[in-house]
C-alpha cells in the first residue's frame, strides 16, 4: 500500500510535520532546577523492551494530567537516571540524563545497555533534589540459553468507563517477567451505559487531547503499579486512534489530510506514554511498531501491527466509508482477493523472515485479534465479521501455511480485541476439520471493555466451529502463561467484578501445549 502522506500537498505535508513536533525551533533555554508545584511524576515509571544487556525506562513530567502539557511549564528540563542491583539504589549499575522537552510531552526513553542478563535491576528518575518513584525491572535471558522457566501475562482492552483495571493487582500477584499488551490501551468513545467512571472530556482528535486521555488513563492505580514493577512489550489496536479504522481509512467520511493528521498525532500521543524504544519514535511517514524479542532461545515474541499497514475492511455497512461489518462471505467476493492483507506485504515478509530464523523453542505471534476462523453464522452458509482475520482470510492462509511449510518450531498465536477468552486449533483449511493443525492459539478477554454479545449467543456458535476448544465472554481477565522447554501452560483468569477495583480473580480454565504438538489440551 502507499503512503498516504504522498497525496498531501506540502502546506498539508508541513501541517503533519509541525503537529509531530519535529518542526520547528527547540526550546530557548533549560531549566537545570525547576519548581514544582507537586512532584512531576503523577504518571509514574515504567519500563519495556527488554533484552539482554538492557531495557527502556520511560516517565512523562506531569503535575496535572488534565492539562495538555501536564502543568509542566514550556522549557526544556533536565532529568538523571539511575539504574541499581537493588531495591535501595545503593549498588547503581548505569546513570545518565536527559533533557526533556515540551515537543514530547517532556518524556524521557532512556535506552539502558550494558547491563547483566537474566537478573532483575531498580530504577529511578530525579529532577535535583526531586525524585520519581522506584521502578523495578529485568533484562531477559542471554541468547543461546533456554531458561527452565519462562512466566508472563497478556492482556488487553482497558476502557476506563466500563470498570477499574483492578486485574493487574492481580498479575502482579503471579509475579511475571514480563508483561505483553495486545491493543485498546485507551478508549476515545464514552460508555453507552453504566459508565463506572469517566474520561470527563470528549472523544480525543488532537494532540493535546489524546495527550489527557493517556494521562488519564495512567492515573489508575493499579496499571500504574503494573507499569512500575514488570517490563512491558505492546502493540495498538483501533481504540488508540479512532475505532475500525485501517491504514488511511477511517470509520467516519473526513477527508484524507484530516485524517492522516489525528492518526499521526494519535501515534505521537501514544509514543509519548509507552516505554518504546527510541527507533518506533513516530515520522510523518507513520510509526513502526512491529518488532521482536527474544527471552534467550526459550522463547521468542514477534509484536505485529495489524492496523497500520492493512487493507480497508471489505464490503463495509451500507453508507460507511469504512469500519467493519458482518457479512455473508457469499455476497462478499473481495473478501477473498489475494491482494488482500492484515500486515502489510512488508511486515508480512518482514515476519516471514524472522520465523525463518529464529532459534527459539517457543515462537510467539502477538497479534491483536482471534486469528481463528469464526462463522457467526448457525448452521449453513458462513457470515464473517471484517475487521479480524476472517476479514482477511487469504493472508491468514499465506501465513499458516508458511508455518506449516517452514516446520516453525512450537509456533503459538497470542491476541485479544473480542472482550472473550478464545483457546483455538489453527489450521490453513479451517473447513476441514480433520486437517492438521499448525499452531495454537489463546485470547484474552478484557481488562474491563464490555462485550456486546451474550454468553449464550456465543455458545450457540461453538458447534459450527470446532476448531475452537474454549470461548468465554461473560468475564474480564487476562492470561497468565508459564512456558518451560517441554510445555506451554495457558490459565484464563477471570475477575469476579471490574465495577470495584479490588474485586477477586480466579482461573476460568486452564490449557497446555506439548512440545512439538501444535494445538491446545485442556490441563
Amino acid at each position: 500500500m502507499g503512503n498516504p502522506v504522498r497525496m498531501f500537498d506540502r502546506r498539508a505535508f508541513l501541517r503533519a510535520l509541525a503537529a509531530l513536533g519535529v518542526t520547528g525551533a527547540a526550546p530557548a533555554y533549560t531549566q537545570e532546577r525547576p519548581r514544582f508545584s507537586e512532584a512531576p511524576f503523577a504518571l509514574g515509571v515504567a519500563s519495556g523492551y527488554p533484552n539482554q544487556n538492557g531495557f527502556v525506562i520511560w516517565t512523562r513530567l506531569v503535575v496535572d494530567p488534565t492539562l495538555p502539557g501536564g502543568g509542566i511549564d514550556p522549557v526544556r528540563v533536565r532529568i538523571n537516571w539511575e539504574v541499581a542491583r537493588d531495591d535501595k539504589m545503593k549498588d547503581v549499575a548505569a546513570s545518565g540524563e536527559d533533557f526533556l522537552v515540551p515537543a514530547w510531552a517532556h518524556s524521557t526513553h532512556v535506552e539502558v545497555r550494558g547491563l547483566e542478563p537474566n537478573r532483575p535491576y531498580w530504577y529511578r528518575f530525579n529532577i535535583g533534589t526531586t525524585e520519581s518513584p522506584i521502578g523495578r525491572t529485568r533484562t531477559a535471558p542471554a541468547a543461546r540459553s533456554v531458561p527452565a522457566r519462562f512466566r508472563f501475562a497478556f492482556a488487553s482492552c482497558q476502557h476506563y468507563e466500563h470498570g477499574y483495571f483492578g486485574a493487574y493487582r492481580h498479575i502482579l500477584a503471579d509475579d511475571p517477567e514480563l508483561i505483553v499488551f495486545l491493543g485498546d490501551y485507551i478508549y476515545g468513545r464514552h460508555a453507552t451505559r453504566d459508565a463506572v467512571r469517566n474520561h470527563g472530556s470528549s472523544e480525543p482528535k488532537t494532540l493535546s487531547r489524546y495527550r489527557v486521555r493517556h494521562a488519564l488513563y495512567k492515573t489508575d492505580p493499579d496499571l500504574q503499579a503494573a507499569h512500575a514493577a514488570v517490563p512491558w512489550v505492546c502493540t495498538w489496536d483501533d481504540h488508540e486512534v479512532a475505532n475500525d479504522y485501517a491504514a488511511d481509512q477511517p470509520e467516519e467520511d473526513v477527508p484524507l489530510e484530516e485524517w492522516v493528521a489525528r492518526r499521526l498525532v494519535a501515534y505521537k500521543a501514544y509514543y509519548e506514554h509507552m516505554p518504546l524504544r527510541d527507533r518506533m519514535r513516530p515520522t510523518a511517514d507513520g510509526m513502526r511498531i512491529y518488532a521482536q524479542m527474544g527471552w534467550g532461545d526459550l522463547a521468542r515474541f514477534f509484536i505485529l501491527d495489524g492496523r497500520q499497514y492493512r487493507t480497508p475492511q471489505a464490503c463495509p455497512r451500507p453508507g460507511s466509508k469504512g469500519g467493519s461489518n458482518t457479512v455473508d462471505i457469499a455476497a462478499c467476493p473481495q473478501l477473498f482477493s489475494p491482494e488482500r492483507t492484515m500486515l502489510g506485504r512488508r511486515q508480512e515478509a518482514w515476519l516471514q523472515t524472522a520465523l525463518e530464523l529464529t532459534p527459539a523453542r517457543w515462537n510467539v505471534i502477538a497479534q491483536q485479534t482471534l486469528m481463528a476462523q469464526f462463522d457467526q453464522q448457525p448452521g449453513p452458509g458462513r457470515q464473517a465479521w471484517t475487521d479480524g482475520w476472517d476479514g482477511y482470510p487469504v493472508a491468514r492462509k499465506r501465513l499458516l501455511e508458511f508455518l506449516a511449510a517452514k516446520k516453525t518450531p512450537n509456533p503459538v498465536v497470542i491476541g485479544g480485541d473480542t472482550h472473550t477468552f478464545y483457546v483455538a486449533d489453527l489450521k490453513p483449511d479451517f473447513d476441514q476439520p480433520r486437517s492438521p493443525t499448525v499452531a495454537s492459539e489463546f485470547v484474552g478477554s478484557s481488562i474491563s471493555s464490555r462485550s456486546s454479545w451474550t454468553p449464550e449467543r456465543v455458545a450457540q456458535m461453538l458447534a459450527d466451529n470446532p476448531h475452537i476448544k474454549f470461548a468465554d465472554n461473560g468475564h474480564r481477565g487476562y492470561v497468565r502463561v508459564e512456558v518451560t522447554p517441554r510445555q506451554w501452560r495457558a490459565d484464563l483468569r477471570a475477575m469476579e467484578s471490574v465495577q470495584k477495583p479490588e474485586a477477586a480473580c480466579n482461573t476460568l480454565a486452564s490449557f497446555v501445549v506439548d512440545d512439538g504438538k501444535p494445538g491446545p489440551r485442556r490441563a
